[in-house]
């Protein structure tokens, strides 16, 4: 039987490493700053903001616990909070070397937190790629993702980012919440090194063939809401599948960690970045990396993720 019970201390790089972009080493549990800045429900109006000293201090111990890869956005805030602030307090001056910050651009958000729009235009997208600079305190952005929203053409706004590439504020870029249509069409302008999409057991089982291809490309795949599926922002609301709670009895470990431990045995290209502000639950993600799920449990569990509304 496998446990995520260990007298050793958890390290991300339990699930092995990807090579982003071809140069940048990653170890495969990351981080994700999303809840980082509030309690409760994440990207809302009226978030109460975390304690700041605690979410610094969640930044710091996962970087001890070898977390090198953390997503966030400039529209990661609530009121007296800023995910990208909290970074760069907590790891900037410097930043640690191996350290790769992926950030996003595209949504906007008014100060008061309401959603405005996005990001459309050239100068619109080189602003917020210039806000996420200033914030983190960076001269170049190491991962650019462009979030998408509906299906029309991104070639404008790709194109965009990818001139910012070329000028070297960009090292990389990548794509959220795409189709194959966008990636084939963004490819066509730049290299792409990896897919943010939503993604979980139960969670778009149609994507599972656009996962394989990412992968055969060397593109990175990176689940969000692995954990929270239909619940989103507001984390996991519905009661856990019996066939989770069952492979997590067996394994002596909790239904959020075999959620991600799914998403990592989905290839080596599959990086997790799970978020949260509590200690506790840091250490956990972490541990989910060492969690080797048997033959049997993947059955089961990729039996669960194709049956319709499941996980």
């Amino acid at each position: 039987m496998t446990t995520t019970s260990t007298a050793t201390t958890p390290h991300a790089s339990a699930a092995g490493t990807w090579l982003l972009g071809g140069d940048l080493a990653v170890n495969r549990v990351g981080f994700g700053a999303m809840r980082l800045p509030q309690r409760g429900e994440a990207l809302v109006e009226n978030a109460v903001p975390r304690d700041r000293a605690e979410a610094i201090a969640v930044l710091r111990r996962a970087v001890e616990l070898g977390v090198n890869h953390i997503d966030t956005a400039a529209f990661y805030f609530s009121p007296l909070r800023s995910a990208n602030e909290l970074i760069n307090s907590a790891l900037g001056g410097p930043y640690p070397d191996d350290l790769v910050i992926a950030t996003k651009v595209g949504p906007g958000r008014d100060t008061s937190g309401a959603w405005s729009e996005h990001a459309r235009t050239p100068a619109a997208l080189r602003a917020q790629v210039e806000e996420n600079l200033r914030q983190l305190g960076r001269d170049h952005l190491d991962v650019v993702n462009l979030r998408v929203l509906g299906t029309d053409s991104i070639a404008e706004r790709f194109g965009a980012l990818a001139e910012l590439r070329e000028a070297g504020l960009i090292r990389h870029l990548g794509l959220s919440n795409i189709t194959p249509a966008h990636l084939a069409e963004a490819q066509a302008i730049a290299p792409v090194v990896c897919v943010q999409n939503m993604y979980g057991i139960g969670v778009r089982p149609e994507y599972e063939d656009f996962v394989r291809r990412c992968g055969e490309q060397g593109i990175a795949f990176v689940p969000f809401y692995a954990i929270a599926g239909a619940g989103r922002q507001t984390g996991a609301t519905s009661p856990e599948s019996p066939e989770v709670l069952a492979v997590a009895e067996a394994h002596g470990a909790s239904a959020a960690q075999v959620r991600i431990a799914w998403t990592l045995h989905q290839g080596p290209h599959l990086l997790a970045i799970p978020g949260t502000g509590d200690p506790a639950h840091l250490t956990a993600n972490i541990e989910a990396g060492a969690l080797h799920l048997t033959p049997e449990d993947l059955t089961l569990l990729n039996a669960l993720h194709r049956t319709p509304e499941a996980g």
